[in-house]
């Protein structure tokens, strides 16, 4: 334990970067935490996740229940303020279960890159299958999406946000889409080498 007492630069006992790298969580329901308290959202979770590694991460909640890929491109520039570093952007679920084309999604999130790559901000892409009840024609043409996407912007991809918890019960809440407090912990530690890296990076570029 550090002794409050001491104020000076020893103020932990895991070394923290100085410059506190300032990330936003751009997203669906999934990552604004429906039907969850805010610090059991993905963001908050993520970030004391990151802090106990030692890192010092803001990640501000960008996340709309319901949002579509349009959704995201329509409000990234002002839901992506100013001094943000990095943004982990999570979209394209709700495009999945409406049966929007997956032309457009993929359309939609490349503008979204593009706008925030102009900003010289970092994106961490993560991921989404189709849902089966969509059809494997829908699947075929949806699933690559994410892939493509971070190999041709160069940028990190975290293959599916609900891996460990998509087909596990008791990780959801009672709808058996949205995962609850502890699923959002199952894909926090999944997420973590992910987001970490993703970080240090940004950190490295700050410092």
């Amino acid at each position: 334990m550090t002794d409050p007492t001491m104020q000076d630069d020893t103020t932990a006992d895991v070394p923290v970067a100085e410059a506190q790298i300032q990330l936003i969580g751009l997203g669906d329901s999934l990552m604004a935490g429906y039907q969850l308290q805010g610090d059991e959202a993905l963001p908050s979770q993520l970030e004391k996740a990151l802090h106990d590694k030692g890192l010092n991460v803001s990640i501000g909640n960008a996340g709309v229940s319901g949002d579509t890929t349009e959704g995201g491109l329509a409000r990234v520039d002002w839901s992506v303020p100013d001094g943000t570093q990095g943004v982990i952007l999570e979209l394209g679920a709700n495009d999945a279960l409406r049966g929007i084309a997956p032309e457009e999604t993929e359309k939609n999130l490349s503008a979204i890159i593009e706008k925030l790559q102009a900003r010289k901000i970092g994106v961490l892409l993560v991921g989404m299958i189709a849902p089966p009840n969509m059809g494997a024609d829908y699947a075929h043409r949806f699933n690559p999406i994410y892939k493509r996407l971070a190999d041709k912007y160069k940028i990190p991809l975290y293959p599916f946000v609900l891996d460990g918890v998509a087909t596990d019960a008791n990780l959801k809440l009672g709808d058996g889409m949205h995962p609850n407090a502890k699923g959002v912990g199952v894909m926090v530690e999944r997420m973590l080498p992910s987001v970490q890296s993703f970080a240090k990076g940004l950190e490295d570029k700050v410092n």
